[in-house]
């Protein structure tokens, strides 16, 4: 298994700004979902990856959570390229945007469950 960290501390204030003034659905998805273990493992959130800051990452599961904005309307070739880049690392990439997580949050929970336990089994974390 890869052992390389991505971590890019060059990042870390970037990411901290970003944490302080997070969007409602990143927070709706924080507080109710993957804060504190509640799904078995540890997610960080606006994670200075590569040349990155992700939304929300679980390490462990190599699994990328992403809350898509108004803004990413305008950039889906850049989010396409950022995704092949990270499951080239490995990583899956989940993609809610804001209005599903406000207003479809059951299914929301749905997929992330299903994703999370189908890694679960991947990596044998039973």
């Amino acid at each position: 298994m890869e052992t390389k960290s991505h971590y890019n501390k060059s990042l870390k204030y970037l990411a901290r700004d970003k944490r302080n003034d997070s969007s409602f659905g990143e927070v709706l998805l924080w507080k109710n979902l993957l804060s504190k273990s509640r799904l078995g493992f540890q997610f960080n959130r606006q994670f200075p990856f590569e040349n990155y800051i992700l939304d929300f990452i679980c390490s462990k599961l190599k699994l990328v959570i992403e809350v898509d904005g108004y803004s990413h309307s305008f950039k889906q070739d850049e989010d396409n390229l950022r995704d092949e880049n990270l499951n080239h690392l490995g990583y899956e990439v989940l993609r809610f945007s804001g209005h599903d997580i406000k207003y479809n949050f059951e299914n929301v929970t749905r997929a992330v469950v299903a994703k999370v336990d189908k890694l679960k089994i991947k990596y044998s974390y039973e």
